[in-house]
């Protein structure tokens, strides 16, 4: 149930905080996600926001199930949008592909798929298929750090086969859209660039969500930050937890100065440390 009495001070200042940027760093056990659905409920409850207009966002689909159980049992209201970076952009995206080339029935390429694809190029330019990790593992890294082939060489040029990754690089994406496919990187990318070459797609979402909470923060990359800070640019109502000591996911680019630099990058930070 929704009790602020059952937090402590620091917790209670925190959830009371709703608006502008806020930053909480929490470690294991503080109680960060307890402070995050007590804030989305007290918004709710005492400020008179409506769920519509909140989202949630977390990192794996077991913390979005257990977050939604939790404010149903809060607030009664399954309303408030409670999902992934990629659910979300994938939601997304498949209302509005068309506006970047695509059709909304695109397809998603699981990892299986996407080695047959990077094989198919890797066959194609007369190079190993057995490969095919080393060259998934250099594409992945590339996207994640929100950087096309062009950038991408020029920060591994010093590499023995740098001009081959990037030419497969290119090529896999070549695949990708003949397919009307997109990988798991590519979600996030292509649902930051749906935002980016379309300002009325991206003020519907901003209008959507004025207030915007992020779970386990310090684990973000490149392009799940470019994320939040466009969609909260226009109410600048942004809640971040996160450990600025445990980076789980940084094989998959996470930038722990997302959290770190958080008060270079948004206006009057307030900050809290559980």
């Amino acid at each position: 149930m929704y009790d602020l009495d059952s937090l402590n001070d620091v917790q209670r200042q925190a959830t009371e905080d709703t608006d502008g940027a806020v930053l909480v760093f929490a470690g294991a056990g503080s109680g960060k996600t307890r402070v995050l659905t007590h804030r989305v409920a007290h918004l709710v409850t005492e400020k008179n926001v409506s769920p519509y207009n909140i989202l949630a966002i977390t990192f794996t689909n077991k913390a979005t199930s257990e977050m939604k159980e939790r404010l149903l049992s809060m607030i009664g209201s399954s309303s408030v949008w409670v999902s992934t970076f990629h659910s979300l952009c994938t939601q997304i995206l498949f209302r509005h592909a068309e506006k970047i080339g695509y059709t909304s029935g695109f397809s998603i390429f699981d990892t299986t798929a996407t080695k047959r694809m990077i094989k198919r190029a890797l066959r194609e330019k007369h190079l190993d298929e057995e490969k095919e990790d080393k060259y998934l593992f250099h594409i992945s890294t590339a996207k994640n750090a929100n950087l096309n082939s062009s950038e991408y060489f020029s920060q591994i040029r010093h590499i023995k086969d740098a001009m081959q990754i990037c030419e497969v690089f290119d090529r896999y994406q070549e695949i990708l859209k003949e397919n009307n496919a997109m990988d798991f990187d590519d979600l996030l990318i292509k649902c930051l660039e749906l935002f980016k070459s379309n300002k009325d797609v991206l003020e519907h979402y901003q209008n959507r969500f004025r207030y915007i909470h992020v779970d386990e923060f310090q684990d973000t990359n490149q392009v799940q930050f470019e994320l939040v800070k466009l969609l909260s640019a226009k109410w600048g109502n942004i809640f971040v937890v996160g450990d600025d000591d445990q980076s789980i996911y940084g094989w998959r680019g996470a930038n722990v100065s997302n959290i770190l630099d958080f008060d270079k990058h948004f206006s009057n930070v307030k900050t809290y440390k559980l």
